[in-house]
């Protein structure tokens, strides 16, 4: 299945997407696609609901970000090789761990704001894991079976703010819509394998990355199961797993976005994205 929200911000309303790629409203079966929804008891219902038999959506209702109640935003910092070295350091030993504060996240169309004092405001397409059952000291072998399914991030980075003001990366990664998600949540059974997936970026329309995620350094298994030993993973929990190289502070020179531009990404399986830049 592929999972929406749809509405307006604050007021967004569960929805699936049928066969014709038409929403359906499913707000009397779900509160919200959050919680037990992501269960594998909680989606099996949804399954077997009949699209046909569901409202639908007002035309061109605007999507906000498919997962409601995100306790916590998690990343992988540095996860592909070469967009390691592109930013001058060296691919790391252990997965590189930093939040997101849920209050960046937004919908996948909406704007993006280019924080007061920002120079430096960058993309990163990424593959996001949405977890569908508590994890707490999960093998490996066993990680995948608590992923609901995957959803697109633009992790939107002010790279000053990372790296130069001191403190911890959560400074430069946290402001008002620097996690825009969606269109929708595909279920774990709509991608055969989250290795095999690839990923790009434009902005005003030049490719800017092209990656693929069987380069990551470390694999979506292994994050999970690596997280769950440092913390409980719960239903609802996003984990966003990193960016291939092509990001601006890799380019020559390093190139920033400006307000009025346009970034549009998108991934296999996963849908597209697109953000005008605006000026807070």
């Amino acid at each position: 299945m592929k999972l929406v929200r749809f509405g307006e911000a604050g007021e967004e309303r569960p929805g699936l997407v049928d066969r014709e790629g038409k929403i359906r409203d499913i707000s009397d079966a779900v509160a919200d696609i959050a919680g037990d929804v992501l269960s594998p008891e909680g989606l099996a219902r949804l399954a077997a609901l009949d699209p046909s038999d569901l409202p639908l959506a007002p035309e061109g209702a605007r999507l906000g970000a498919p997962v409601a109640g995100v306790g916590k935003m998690l990343c992988i910092g540095l996860n592909y090789a070469d967009h390691a070295r592109e930013t001058g350091k060296e691919p790391p030993a252990e997965p590189v761990v930093f939040g997101k504060a849920t209050t960046a996240i937004c919908g996948p169309y909406d704007n993006v704001e280019i924080p007061r004092g920002s120079d430096r405001t960058d993309w990163e397409v990424e593959l996001g894991v949405v977890i569908g059952t508590r994890a707490k000291y999960v093998d490996e072998a066993d990680a995948l079976s608590h992923i609901a399914g995957y959803v697109l991030v633009n992790d939107v980075s002010e790279r000053r703010f990372q790296s130069e003001r001191g403190g911890q990366w959560i400074k430069g990664k946290s402001h008002d819509t620097f996690a825009p998600i969606g269109p929708w949540l595909a279920t774990a059974d709509e991608i055969p394998d989250p290795q095999e997936m690839d990923l790009w970026l434009d902005v005003d329309g030049e490719r800017r990355q092209t990656g693929n995620t069987r380069t990551m350094i470390f694999g979506v298994a292994h994050v999970v199961s690596y997280l769950s030993q440092f913390m409980t993973l719960e239903p609802g929990d996003i984990i966003a797993t990193g960016t291939p190289p092509g990001v601006g502070l890799g380019m020559k020179p390093p190139t920033f976005l400006r307000e009025g531009q346009v970034v549009r990404l998108g991934a296999e399986g996963l849908g597209e994205q697109q953000q005008t830049m605006v000026q807070a």
